[in-house]
């Protein structure tokens, strides 16, 4: 029987453990000889509403499988690292950048992979994947209680957009992504991490700006910047090639990310501004037109800032932006199509569904119109455009961002109440709003009389407030 040598096991809690605070521990397995059979799964599925015990698990992978070839002892085609972590999809691109890693770099390959919401089944067979592929691990985190109460919140309770229409859904999710990947380079000992992002998009800038920020001596490899592969066609010859099964999964004519935020949709006739986009593209959300015919009103409950509740129930941060994108779907609330600016300097053209985070925004900012005055809801307006520019930008880590953040939370902590939503084919109408820091007075905003505000007080004002228009005039007209 295959000898089995064990580093020592150290455990992943989810944060939807209330009120515990454990150190979040990684756990990793090697066998000298593989035996699918003695492969166990590590890892209890969960979902956002449970609270079991979920455990990291690593690819079963023997050093009597792994060929070490002359260039690995002394170094790749391209230089010598010694451990990389790479940001794994299990995808055909990112289980080619694995052989090719070990060829080029001679080093182990470690894969990781981040649940933030994508759906547990993208998950599923990855450690048969990444082992065929010749990772030495795979390590996966379920990252999605983190993601929406870090990342995704301290955004909302900003009421950060880009140009105009964008709710960073992929912007707030890389370096989550990111920092996970630094911290798992630092607990296996690499010395380098990747990432499977090509030269032309705003995710390469997210991924190493978050490296630079939290461990600017790690090594950052990006294998498109650098191989010879130009397309899928490359791809599959290249892992023909090294042996590496091609993933048999049909292809999709766009490029999609999902999470549990939004689900976003570029490429094919997407790529035309002047194309409708097609009716089955969408999958977070029904057409409206074929939403139900009946509204349905839904009651956010909110505290400094951020969403406690749904319709008077507690969830967890997760497990509230879950239960708001199944109401919110079936709606056929958040999508949107736009054409945006990259941070590389071109534009695209991008369809985003964004159901449960539509609903959010919406009762945040309506929220804010009872607790927020004139001037500090203008200047935190302000301030909102360049949060979302440094977000966007991949500027998640950047002292400003911090410090712009510290501001939003010390202006919203009265914004504390409950907003009622109105859903209906599409549209997110308000139709209440409460809060027992309310700075709306009925005695004072009535049409009534009343004795704090005197009508009479009016002319005064206007008097004083429309003297420099006044005086301008009466310098054109000679007065």
């Amino acid at each position: 029987m295959a000898q089995l040598k064990t580093i020592p096991s150290l455990y992943l809690y989810p944060a939807t453990f209330p009120s515990v605070h454990r150190k979040e521990q990684l756990l990793h397995r090697q066998f000298w000889k593989a035996n699918p059979s003695s492969f166990k799964e590590l890892r209890t599925k969960t979902n956002v509403q449970t609270s079991k015990l979920q455990v990291i698990k690593a690819v079963v992978r023997s050093d009597a499988e792994i060929e070490i070839s002359e260039s690995k002892k002394g170094g790749g085609l391209r230089g010598k690292l010694n451990k990389v972590v790479l940001a794994y999809s299990g995808g055909l691109d990112t289980s080619v950048i694995v052989p090719w890693l070990r060829e080029n770099y001679g080093c182990d390959v470690v894969c990781f992979t981040a649940d933030v919401g994508q759906g547990i089944k993208e998950l599923d067979g990855l450690e048969a994947k990444a082992k065929a592929s010749g990772a030495s691990q795979l390590v996966v985190k379920d990252l999605r209680e983190e993601f929406v109460k870090d990342y995704i919140f301290p955004c909302l309770r900003a009421g950060a957009v880009y140009e105009r229409k964008y709710l960073l859904g992929t912007s707030m999710a890389r370096p989550v992504i990111a920092k996970a990947m630094v911290d798992v380079a630092k607990e296996v000992g690499a010395d380098a991490v990747s990432h499977g992002c090509t030269g032309k998009g705003n995710d390469q800038v997210r991924f190493e700006l978050t490296f630079f920020a939290l461990n600017p001596k790690l090594n950052v490899v990006a294998p498109w910047r650098e191989w010879d592969i130009t397309g899928r066609e490359d791809a599959i010859e290249y892992a023909k090639k090294h042996n590496v099964p091609v993933p048999v999964t049909k292809k999709s004519i766009y490029s999609r990310d999902r999470n549990l935020w939004h689900l976003s949709h570029e490429g094919d006739i997407l790529e035309d501004p002047a194309n409708e986009p097609k009716k089955d593209m969408f999958m977070m959300s029904v057409d409206p037109e074929d939403a139900p015919n009946q509204a349905e009103y839904v009651e956010i409950g909110i505290e400094l800032g951020l969403p406690v509740s749904v319709n008077g129930k507690r969830l967890s941060p997760a497990s509230l932006l879950a239960e708001l994108n199944e109401v919110g779907g079936r709606h056929g609330i958040g999508r949107i199509d736009m054409v945006e600016n990259r941070l590389v300097g071109m534009k695209s053209r991008g369809v985003y569904e964004t159901p449960g985070g539509t609903i959010l925004f919406a009762a945040v900012r309506e929220l804010e119109s009872l607790t927020l005055d004139r001037e500090t809801i203008q200047v935190k307006d302000s301030l909102a455009l360049k949060y979302a520019e440094l977000v966007y930008a991949g500027r998640w880590f950047d002292p400003l961002r911090e410090s712009m953040d510290a501001f939003m939370q010390k202006i919203t902590e009265t914004t504390t109440g409950s907003v009622t939503l109105k859903l209906y084919k599409g549209s997110v109408t308000v139709t209440g709003r409460t809060s027992p820091f309310s700075l709306y007075r009925q005695d004072i905003s009535s049409f009534e009389s009343g004795q704090i505000y005197d009508q009479a007080d009016a002319a005064g004002f206007i008097r004083l407030y429309g003297l420099p228009m006044r005086v301008r005039a009466m310098l054109e007209q000679g007065i």
